[in-house]
């Protein structure tokens, strides 16, 4: 595929799901290492009936009432959660389960009670994106990429996602002692006088971003793969922080590239006719790295935080 064919086609669906990838991939790491993985799953079905609801208020897709949409939607599972908890007296990963799984059920219904054939909301899109639908129709080629009128026309979702990364970086970037110091011992952290909580929760906001970001266009497959499997292979690659999100990000990317080329070449190489979804490619990707990751990792035998916090 030459320049003509690639930046138009392709460029941008693979920079999205770069993107994305990352942008959950950095903060699932503290989560992973907080034992909060599950976080990341919970966000993804939390933000599904926070969208919906956001898009019968607005009547539109956009990044404002999606973000409040979805904080919307998280404040109420909170609250579900601590109630089912309490009254139920069961354990927190069970009402977890119970309050997320429902209401990600409870956005599917009300995605198939509602007219959304003007906007590119509906269950399928909900699990896997649009990615491939986003190309650069005005691009002609790599000359595009300095066309000022060319650039007009990039797709929406790109600039959102490069975005929400570069926000990701920057939080992690400005908190970064706080947050490794608080996700290896909470005790230490609050002596230095660290709000341990308010972290907690900024890290779990930083995270309910990227995934809202990222939903949109890949869909809530991808958003629960990035949040666990490359924070969980790249810690079997290595015993320090540093090393781990660097190995995340490698990873990420290395999930994203692969897992879009194959799933538009792959069935054409093994003698098919039609691509498979980009994100359920992208997921399983990332899925077998973290199976090589756990047979042959250096660290795959070692357990708890990586040395060097």
């Amino acid at each position: 595929m030459n320049g003509e064919e690639f930046v138009p086609l392709s460029l941008t669906p693979l920079l999205i799901g770069v993107f994305a990838a990352v942008a959950c991939a950095l903060p699932g790491n503290f989560l992973l290492l907080r034992k909060q993985a599950l976080i990341g799953d919970a966000i993804s079905h939390v933000v599904l009936p926070g969208i919906v609801v956001a898009f019968l208020l607005t009547g539109a897709i956009t990044a404002l009432p999606m973000m409040l949409g979805a904080a919307g939607a998280a404040i109420v599972a909170v609250v579900m959660i601590e109630a089912i908890r309490r009254l139920g007296k069961i354990e927190p990963g069970a009402a977890m389960g119970v309050v997320f799984t429902t209401m990600f059920a409870g956005g599917v219904l009300l995605l198939e009670q509602t007219d959304t054939s003007t906007v590119h909301l509906d269950v399928e899109h909900a699990l896997y994106g649009n990615l491939e639908s986003l190309i650069w129709l005005d691009a002609t080629g790599w000359s595009s990429l300095w066309d000022i009128e060319a650039l007009a026309g990039l797709p929406a979702e790109l600039p959102r996602m490069l975005f929400a990364l570069i926000g990701v970086a920057l939080f992690i970037a400005v908190f970064w002692r706080a947050l490794k110091i608080s996700t290896f011992d909470e005790g230490f952290a609050r002596t230095q006088g660290i709000r341990v909580e308010a972290l907690g929760m900024a890290l779990v906001i930083t995270a309910a971003v990227a995934a809202v970001a990222a939903f949109d266009a890949v869909g809530s497959i991808i958003v629960i793969a990035m949040f666990i499997c490359p924070p969980a292979a790249a810690r079997m690659m290595t015993n320090t922080l540093e090393g781990q999100l660097g190995w995340s990000v490698l990873f990420a990317v290395t999930s994203a590239v692969m897992g879009y080329v194959l799933a538009g070449y792959g069935p054409l190489w093994l003698g098919a006719y039609d691509a498979v979804s980009a994100a359920g490619m992208i997921a399983t990707v990332s899925g077998v790295i973290l199976a090589l990751a756990a047979k042959f990792g250096p660290c795959r035998s070692r357990t708890g935080a990586p040395a060097g916090a």
